[in-house]
């Protein structure tokens, strides 16, 4: 362990955790970053009372090793839970806001499905495996399964919410292993999430339905900043990677800082920057890899944070906020009700909300068409929330490649980056288009990357 080096690609929360339980076992870890602060992703701003998330604007405790790494860099009191009012998920259906059922009683009195899709439902413990296995689309997946009303209604917002990705793209296998393996091990959905409660209540993990939502009282990268803070000195920001080179069992990473170039050898190498950026280094160490990273898709998303006063707002907060169906044809993704989930997003007086704009819906969608489409965009979100006066606060982030999306043959880069590390030991590939796009995934993939490491380096 002593003497044995490793080096990071990218500060983001992947980056940084993975650093972390690197140096809790006492591996000399050093972290380049290519922006001048932490977080990737991650980026909040404090602007006139309000506190404004442009990248995930919460996380699920789905792991246990989420509160552990809080815990160590003394964040146990900044860390918030969302409020219970919260819980309510809307889905918009035409043009009114109808909540998402959250158990068997409130799905047969639910508005959103016809009768027809409620006894369609039911159906769903005695309809068999599919023989595609994992070549098939969630919407293939969830329509055989549960019928085109519940995928219209329910999945299609859902898929555009999380992932701001078309069902009809996204493979079930990689995009949605979980759900995936429910059919696979237990031969059904229904069956499934009886049985392998069980199984997470053993490893001490819950599911994405149960787990809290939480976030941190000055805001999302406050998590990656405090991370940050252990490697003081051993952090270099505006920092270019240039080349990344083997020679033996060492691995020579070529920068440009402050005007200068240089060159870090490690006896590790871990990537945790998008897969867009590190095509653009592996050409001289295998280009098929740059070829698989090439093919991945990270669709446009506008983030759209708007304040406003309450008393213009005739639609009850007491929800998440709501998603919107492709069917429904509207300018955007879906909106979050941000200072209803955490009361501190805005000023008393005052209501935050989050919009999304893009994905793979508008794959076309430019900056340059910015400011003609939050124009529509407010006038549809004004309709459904009944409000009547303009924002008194807009902040926005235009993200050109925002999330990866694991969609049809995403199976054939992820055996393909497992054959790279094989062939390449010392070398190692993570980030958000490994192992799951959500805070919760990105921590559970950098306990694994350690693991990893560990085991390579003993």
């Amino acid at each position: 362990m002593k003497g044995k080096k490793i080096t990071i690609l990218g500060a983001g929360i992947s980056g940084l955790a993975s650093a972390h339980w690197l140096e809790k076992a006492g591996y000399d870890v050093t972290i380049l970053e290519q922006n001048s602060e932490p977080g990737g992703a991650m980026k909040t701003k404090f602007v006139d009372g309000f506190l404004v998330d442009f990248g995930p604007n919460s996380g699920l405790e789905t792991t246990p090793k989420i509160k552990e790494i809080v815990n160590d860099v003394g964040l146990s009191n900044e860390m918030i839970y969302a409020n219970e009012e919260g819980n309510i998920r809307y889905i918009l259906k035409n043009d009114q806001l109808l909540p998402l059922p959250t158990s068997p009683g409130k799905f047969l009195s639910s508005k959103l499905f016809s009768t027809s899709a409620k006894i369609r439902l039911m159906k769903e413990p005695f309809i068999g495996k599919s023989e595609d296995g994992y070549n098939q689309s969630i919407a293939e997946f969830v329509e055989r399964r549960l019928g085109k009303e519940f995928l219209d209604n329910a999945i299609d917002p859902f898929v555009s919410g999380v992932f701001a990705g078309d069902p009809s793209k996204l493979s079930v296998k990689s995009a949605f292993p979980k759900l995936y393996r429910l059919e696979e091990i237990y031969g059904g959905l229904i069956k499934g999430m009886f049985k392998g409660a069980k199984e997470r209540k053993q490893r001490g993990e819950d599911s994405k339905q149960n787990a809290k939502m939480f976030s941190f009282k000055n805001g999302m990268q406050s998590f990656p900043n405090a991370i940050a803070k252990k490697f003081k000195g051993n952090i270099f920001y505006n920092c270019s990677i240039e080349n990344i080179t083997r020679n033996d069992s060492k691995i020579s990473t070529e920068i440009f800082k402050d005007g200068k170039r240089g060159n870090i050898t490690s006896d590790v190498l871990l990537s945790t920057i998008p897969a867009f950026k590190l095509s653009k280094l592996t050409d001289s160490i295998d280009p098929n890899l740059t070829s698989h990273l090439n093919d991945i898709f990270y669709p446009p998303v506008l983030v759209l944070f708007l304040g406003y006063d309450k008393n213009v707002i005739n639609q009850k907060l007491d929800g998440f906020g709501f998603l919107i169906p492709s069917k429904e044809k509207k300018k955007f993704l879906g909106a979050i009700w941000s200072s209803t989930i955490f009361i501190n997003r805005a000023p008393k007086d005052k209501a935050a909300f989050t919009i999304f704009v893009g994905g793979a819906r508008n794959s076309d969608f430019t900056e340059e068409q910015v400011d003609s489409r939050i124009k529509e965009v407010l006038k549809e979100f004004h309709s459904v929330m009944g409000i009547t006066s303009p924002p008194v606060l807009k902040e926005m982030k235009f993200w050109n490649k925002a999330i990866p999306q694991y969609n049809l043959g995403y199976i054939e880069h992820e055996k393909y980056f497992d054959k790279f590390e094989k062939e390449n030991p010392g070398i190692f590939l993570s980030g958000n288009f490994r192992g799951g796009i959500s805070v919760g995934d990105c921590i559970k993939s950098s306990f694994t990357n350690f693991e990893k490491i560990k085991e390579y380096l003993n």
